[in-house]
């Protein structure tokens, strides 16, 4: 599984991501919308869509973060995964990434603008590559890591669920 994980690293030329696993941008289009067609928040104009391949270990965690556009991720191969959704009302939504449609997982999943969100691997000392493609285009100026105080203010009755999937603040 090891050499797998690091053949794909190597091979998809992945990086290191701020929210944890390793990604690449595999497109950005190259069409604009002008800042005044963008829904409220967006400062400049963005490309239409962009996409990456991201890879994520079952002993890392996407860190939950939110984004400003919609983002939709696509299951290539390895363990299925949950991403784990907390709404703008506070609503837990959990869903399966993955290949096997009998134990209700889905070969993609919506996470909506504005979501905070993050994901962990299902199987132990596995993987998951997946794809995600976000409209408008994704760009960091966007992106907001979670701080674990001010997630579990927000949401106290998702403490633990914030606890596992944001980075400890003391170490």
């Amino acid at each position: 599984m090891a050499r797998r994980i690091e053949e794909l690293i190597r091979n998809l030329d992945l990086r290191e991501h701020p929210e944890g696993g390793f990604y690449r941008r595999t497109y950005r289009s190259p069409h604009m919308l002008p800042a005044q067609c963008l829904p409220q928040g967006f400062h400049g104009p963005r490309p239409l869509g962009s996409a990456i391949v991201y890879l994520l270990k079952s002993r890392q965690v996407s860190a939950l973060h939110r984004i400003k556009s919609d983002e939709l991720w696509h299951f290539y191969e390895g363990s299925p995964l949950t991403i784990y959704m907390i709404d703008e009302d506070g609503a837990k939504i959990e869903r399966k990434l993955g290949a096997d449609t009998d134990r209700r997982e889905s070969f993609q999943v919506l996470v909506p603008a504005g979501c905070w969100f993050g994901a962990l691997v299902n199987r132990p000392d596995s993987y998951s590559l997946v794809g995600c493609t976000v409209f408008p285009a994704f760009d960091f100026q966007d992106f907001e890591l979670g701080d674990r105080g001010t997630l579990i203010t927000l949401f106290p009755q998702h403490r633990t669920l914030i606890e596992l999937l944001t980075h400890d603040p003391t170490s």
